[in-house]
Protein backbone atom coordinates (compact mmCIF):
# COMPACT_ATOMS: atom_id res chain seq x y z
CA UNK A 1 0.00 0.00 0.00
CA UNK A 2 0.83 4.01 -0.45
CA UNK A 3 2.17 5.89 2.46
CA UNK A 4 -1.55 7.66 2.19
CA UNK A 5 -3.56 4.38 1.56
CA UNK A 6 -1.59 3.18 4.65
CA UNK A 7 -2.18 5.79 6.52
CA UNK A 8 -5.96 5.88 5.72
CA UNK A 9 -6.43 2.26 6.37
CA UNK A 10 -4.68 2.26 10.09
CA UNK A 11 -6.82 5.80 11.02
CA UNK A 12 -9.86 3.25 9.53
CA UNK A 13 -8.66 -0.06 11.63
CA UNK A 14 -8.32 2.27 14.70
CA UNK A 15 -12.13 3.70 14.63
CA UNK A 16 -13.23 -0.31 13.76
CA UNK A 17 -11.73 -1.34 17.51
CA UNK A 18 -13.73 1.01 19.11
CA UNK A 19 -16.74 -0.04 17.09
CA UNK A 20 -15.72 -3.66 19.08
CA UNK A 21 -14.96 -1.64 22.13
CA UNK A 22 -18.61 -0.46 21.80
CA UNK A 23 -19.74 -3.61 21.46
CA UNK A 24 -19.42 -4.38 25.12
CA UNK A 25 -21.10 -1.73 26.02
CA UNK A 26 -24.36 -2.65 23.51
CA UNK A 27 -24.49 -6.18 24.84
CA UNK A 28 -24.38 -5.27 28.23
CA UNK A 29 -27.47 -3.12 27.62
CA UNK A 30 -28.92 -5.63 25.34
CA UNK A 31 -28.49 -8.43 27.58
CA UNK A 32 -31.46 -6.88 30.02
CA UNK A 33 -33.89 -6.85 27.34
CA UNK A 34 -32.82 -10.04 24.76
CA UNK A 35 -31.62 -13.57 25.02
CA UNK A 36 -27.92 -14.13 23.85
CA UNK A 37 -29.32 -15.86 20.39
CA UNK A 38 -31.99 -13.05 20.04
CA UNK A 39 -28.94 -10.46 20.32
CA UNK A 40 -26.97 -12.47 17.98
CA UNK A 41 -29.78 -13.31 15.21
CA UNK A 42 -30.77 -9.71 15.17
CA UNK A 43 -27.12 -8.25 14.68
CA UNK A 44 -26.25 -10.67 12.09
CA UNK A 45 -29.73 -10.25 10.11
CA UNK A 46 -29.08 -5.92 10.23
CA UNK A 47 -25.69 -6.18 9.12
CA UNK A 48 -26.33 -8.38 6.39
CA UNK A 49 -28.87 -6.24 5.04
CA UNK A 50 -26.87 -3.33 5.52
CA UNK A 51 -24.07 -4.88 3.45
CA UNK A 52 -26.48 -5.23 0.35
CA UNK A 53 -26.17 -1.34 -0.70
CA UNK A 54 -22.69 -1.00 0.15
CA UNK A 55 -21.62 -3.54 -2.40
CA UNK A 56 -24.51 -2.35 -4.74
CA UNK A 57 -23.14 1.01 -4.80
CA UNK A 58 -19.26 -0.61 -5.52
CA UNK A 59 -20.22 -2.69 -7.77
CA UNK A 60 -19.27 -6.00 -6.54
CA UNK A 61 -20.18 -9.22 -7.49
CA UNK A 62 -22.06 -11.38 -5.27
CA UNK A 63 -21.21 -14.30 -7.40
CA UNK A 64 -19.33 -16.98 -5.11
CA UNK A 65 -17.80 -20.27 -5.92
CA UNK A 66 -18.50 -23.51 -4.51
CA UNK A 67 -15.00 -23.90 -2.49
CA UNK A 68 -15.58 -20.22 -0.89
CA UNK A 69 -18.78 -20.88 -0.36
CA UNK A 70 -17.95 -23.89 1.67
CA UNK A 71 -15.33 -22.21 3.86
CA UNK A 72 -17.51 -19.10 4.21
CA UNK A 73 -20.09 -21.31 6.05
CA UNK A 74 -17.93 -22.89 8.17
CA UNK A 75 -16.20 -20.00 9.34
CA UNK A 76 -20.13 -18.54 9.78
CA UNK A 77 -20.50 -21.64 12.23
CA UNK A 78 -17.52 -20.69 13.79
CA UNK A 79 -18.50 -16.85 14.09
CA UNK A 80 -21.96 -18.11 16.01
CA UNK A 81 -19.82 -19.97 18.17
CA UNK A 82 -17.63 -17.14 18.89
CA UNK A 83 -19.93 -14.95 19.34
CA UNK A 84 -22.33 -16.93 22.00
CA UNK A 85 -18.76 -18.16 23.74
CA UNK A 86 -18.15 -14.73 24.37
CA UNK A 87 -21.50 -13.04 25.34
CA UNK A 88 -22.17 -15.87 27.52
CA UNK A 89 -18.90 -15.69 29.22
CA UNK A 90 -19.12 -12.53 29.80
CA UNK A 91 -22.82 -12.96 31.77
CA UNK A 92 -21.45 -15.94 33.98
CA UNK A 93 -18.13 -15.31 34.50
CA UNK A 94 -15.92 -11.61 35.17
CA UNK A 95 -16.87 -9.63 32.05
CA UNK A 96 -12.97 -7.41 32.61
CA UNK A 97 -11.14 -10.61 32.97
CA UNK A 98 -12.71 -12.51 30.11
CA UNK A 99 -11.95 -9.10 27.72
CA UNK A 100 -8.59 -9.16 28.63
CA UNK A 101 -8.44 -13.34 27.80
CA UNK A 102 -9.94 -12.44 24.49
CA UNK A 103 -8.47 -9.46 23.38
CA UNK A 104 -4.21 -11.01 24.89
CA UNK A 105 -5.17 -14.21 23.58
CA UNK A 106 -6.27 -13.09 20.06
CA UNK A 107 -2.88 -12.11 18.52
CA UNK A 108 -0.87 -14.53 20.30
CA UNK A 109 -2.90 -17.81 19.03
CA UNK A 110 -3.03 -15.91 15.78
CA UNK A 111 0.64 -15.98 15.39
CA UNK A 112 1.15 -19.07 17.28
CA UNK A 113 -1.13 -20.69 14.13
CA UNK A 114 -0.10 -18.52 11.13
CA UNK A 115 3.75 -19.28 12.20
CA UNK A 116 2.70 -23.35 12.38
CA UNK A 117 0.92 -22.93 9.49
CA UNK A 118 3.46 -21.08 7.08
CA UNK A 119 6.17 -23.62 8.57
CA UNK A 120 7.97 -20.14 10.21
CA UNK A 121 9.62 -18.75 13.16
CA UNK A 122 8.19 -15.81 15.39
CA UNK A 123 10.64 -13.17 15.56
CA UNK A 124 12.20 -12.19 18.90
CA UNK A 125 10.70 -8.46 18.09
CA UNK A 126 7.11 -9.84 17.63
CA UNK A 127 7.31 -12.10 20.65
CA UNK A 128 8.48 -9.17 22.56
CA UNK A 129 5.61 -7.12 21.14
CA UNK A 130 2.57 -9.68 21.44
CA UNK A 131 4.16 -9.36 25.29
CA UNK A 132 4.05 -5.96 25.51
CA UNK A 133 0.58 -6.11 24.01
CA UNK A 134 -0.80 -8.60 26.29
CA UNK A 135 1.03 -6.91 29.99
CA UNK A 136 -0.72 -3.31 28.04
CA UNK A 137 -3.93 -5.06 28.37
CA UNK A 138 -3.64 -6.91 31.49
CA UNK A 139 -2.46 -3.22 33.18
CA UNK A 140 -5.66 -1.75 31.44
CA UNK A 141 -8.19 -4.32 32.28
CA UNK A 142 -6.45 -4.06 36.18
CA UNK A 143 -6.20 -7.92 35.81
CA UNK A 144 -3.87 -7.55 39.08
CA UNK A 145 -6.35 -6.99 41.21
CA UNK A 146 -8.31 -10.17 40.56
CA UNK A 147 -8.55 -13.39 43.22
CA UNK A 148 -7.46 -16.61 42.73
CA UNK A 149 -10.74 -17.46 42.61
CA UNK A 150 -11.60 -15.20 39.92
CA UNK A 151 -8.92 -16.16 37.59
CA UNK A 152 -9.53 -19.85 37.88
CA UNK A 153 -13.41 -19.99 37.46
CA UNK A 154 -14.69 -22.70 34.88
CA UNK A 155 -16.91 -19.76 33.38
CA UNK A 156 -13.31 -18.22 31.84
CA UNK A 157 -13.01 -21.22 29.78
CA UNK A 158 -15.29 -19.50 27.51
CA UNK A 159 -13.35 -16.75 27.00
CA UNK A 160 -10.12 -19.01 25.32
CA UNK A 161 -12.03 -21.19 23.50
CA UNK A 162 -13.81 -17.64 22.00
CA UNK A 163 -9.91 -16.50 21.57
CA UNK A 164 -8.75 -19.48 19.52
CA UNK A 165 -11.62 -19.64 17.81
CA UNK A 166 -11.33 -15.82 16.57
CA UNK A 167 -8.28 -16.71 15.52
CA UNK A 168 -8.93 -19.39 13.33
CA UNK A 169 -11.59 -17.68 11.56
CA UNK A 170 -9.07 -14.42 11.26
CA UNK A 171 -6.81 -16.90 9.63
CA UNK A 172 -9.39 -18.23 7.39
CA UNK A 173 -10.81 -15.10 6.18
CA UNK A 174 -7.04 -14.00 5.17
CA UNK A 175 -7.17 -17.05 2.75
CA UNK A 176 -10.08 -16.38 1.43
CA UNK A 177 -8.68 -14.72 -1.40
CA UNK A 178 -10.51 -16.15 -4.21
CA UNK A 179 -13.24 -13.26 -3.75
CA UNK A 180 -13.49 -9.65 -2.81
CA UNK A 181 -13.35 -9.46 1.51
CA UNK A 182 -16.43 -6.94 1.58
CA UNK A 183 -18.66 -9.79 -0.38
CA UNK A 184 -16.97 -12.54 2.32
CA UNK A 185 -17.93 -10.77 5.12
CA UNK A 186 -22.06 -10.36 3.48
CA UNK A 187 -22.30 -14.24 3.03
CA UNK A 188 -20.81 -14.71 6.37
CA UNK A 189 -23.25 -12.50 8.27
CA UNK A 190 -25.64 -14.14 5.82
CA UNK A 191 -24.62 -17.48 7.16
CA UNK A 192 -24.52 -17.03 10.98
CA UNK A 193 -28.38 -15.40 10.50
CA UNK A 194 -29.33 -18.24 8.98
CA UNK A 195 -27.85 -20.76 11.63
CA UNK A 196 -29.28 -18.74 14.22
CA UNK A 197 -32.62 -18.63 12.71
CA UNK A 198 -33.40 -21.81 11.69
CA UNK A 199 -30.65 -24.19 14.15
CA UNK A 200 -30.29 -22.08 17.79
CA UNK A 201 -32.38 -18.71 18.04
CA UNK A 202 -35.58 -18.97 20.12
CA UNK A 203 -37.25 -15.22 18.76
CA UNK A 204 -39.48 -14.59 21.50
CA UNK A 205 -39.06 -10.64 21.94
CA UNK A 206 -41.52 -8.31 20.80
CA UNK A 207 -39.35 -5.75 18.68
CA UNK A 208 -42.38 -3.94 18.39
CA UNK A 209 -41.96 -3.37 22.04
CA UNK A 210 -38.48 -2.55 22.38
CA UNK A 211 -37.08 1.00 23.81
CA UNK A 212 -36.01 3.71 21.49
CA UNK A 213 -32.31 3.16 23.42
CA UNK A 214 -32.72 -0.36 22.94
CA UNK A 215 -33.40 -0.26 19.22
CA UNK A 216 -30.45 2.47 19.20
CA UNK A 217 -27.90 0.22 20.85
CA UNK A 218 -28.87 -2.71 19.00
CA UNK A 219 -28.58 -0.98 15.44
CA UNK A 220 -25.16 0.62 16.21
CA UNK A 221 -24.32 -3.24 17.16
CA UNK A 222 -24.86 -4.17 14.09
CA UNK A 223 -23.76 -1.07 11.60
CA UNK A 224 -21.19 0.36 13.73
CA UNK A 225 -19.25 -2.32 15.63
CA UNK A 226 -19.95 -5.36 12.94
CA UNK A 227 -20.70 -4.05 9.49
CA UNK A 228 -17.89 -1.45 9.68
CA UNK A 229 -15.94 -2.48 12.02
CA UNK A 230 -15.46 -6.17 11.34
CA UNK A 231 -15.85 -5.59 7.59
CA UNK A 232 -12.26 -3.74 8.43
CA UNK A 233 -10.69 -6.24 10.10
CA UNK A 234 -11.33 -8.86 7.45
CA UNK A 235 -9.85 -6.12 5.08
CA UNK A 236 -7.24 -5.87 6.40
CA UNK A 237 -6.50 -9.60 7.43
CA UNK A 238 -6.25 -10.11 3.19
CA UNK A 239 -4.02 -6.82 2.50
CA UNK A 240 -1.41 -7.07 5.67
CA UNK A 241 -1.97 -10.65 6.48
CA UNK A 242 -3.64 -12.33 10.27
CA UNK A 243 -1.38 -12.13 12.01
CA UNK A 244 -0.61 -8.02 12.22
CA UNK A 245 -4.24 -7.43 11.61
CA UNK A 246 -4.76 -9.22 15.07
CA UNK A 247 -2.81 -7.18 16.87
CA UNK A 248 -5.22 -4.42 17.08
CA UNK A 249 -7.42 -6.33 19.45
CA UNK A 250 -5.08 -4.69 21.29
CA UNK A 251 -6.89 -1.40 21.45
CA UNK A 252 -10.37 -3.04 22.05
CA UNK A 253 -9.98 -3.19 26.39
CA UNK A 254 -9.19 0.53 26.07
CA UNK A 255 -12.26 1.73 23.30
CA UNK A 256 -14.31 -0.46 25.61
CA UNK A 257 -13.28 1.49 29.01
CA UNK A 258 -13.52 4.49 27.40
CA UNK A 259 -16.93 4.07 26.07
CA UNK A 260 -18.00 2.69 29.51
CA UNK A 261 -16.22 5.85 31.72
CA UNK A 262 -18.37 7.98 29.14
CA UNK A 263 -21.83 5.96 29.19
CA UNK A 264 -21.63 3.95 32.43
CA UNK A 265 -19.70 5.96 34.20
CA UNK A 266 -17.02 4.13 35.25
CA UNK A 267 -13.69 5.37 36.05
CA UNK A 268 -10.53 5.76 34.46
CA UNK A 269 -7.40 5.17 35.82
CA UNK A 270 -3.55 5.78 35.73
CA UNK A 271 -3.21 2.00 34.92
CA UNK A 272 -5.65 2.18 31.83
CA UNK A 273 -3.81 5.24 30.03
CA UNK A 274 -0.32 3.54 30.79
CA UNK A 275 -1.84 -0.02 29.53
CA UNK A 276 -2.93 1.93 25.98
CA UNK A 277 0.24 3.56 25.65
CA UNK A 278 2.04 -0.01 25.78
CA UNK A 279 -0.95 -1.54 23.37
CA UNK A 280 -0.17 0.86 20.60
CA UNK A 281 3.93 0.53 20.67
CA UNK A 282 2.62 -3.31 20.52
CA UNK A 283 0.78 -2.68 17.29
CA UNK A 284 3.60 -0.38 16.25
CA UNK A 285 6.18 -3.07 16.50
CA UNK A 286 3.82 -5.85 14.94
CA UNK A 287 3.13 -3.71 12.08
CA UNK A 288 6.55 -1.80 10.92
CA UNK A 289 7.94 -2.66 7.91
Amino acid sequence: MSSRKNTLFYLLMFIAMIGWGAAWVHVKYLSAHMSVNEIIFYRYLLATVSMVPILVWLGRSFRIDRVTLAVTFVAAALLTLYTWLFIEGTRLGTAGLGGAFVTTLIPIVTFALSALLGRRTVRRGDAFALMLGAVGVMTILGVWHFSREQIFRLENLYFILAAILWAVITIVAARATRIAPLVYSFYLYLFTTLIEGLFVADLGTDMGHLSGWAWFNLLSLAFFSTTFATSIYFVGGQKIGADKISSFTFLVPFSAIGLSALFLGEAVTVGMLAGTTMAVVAIYLLNRR
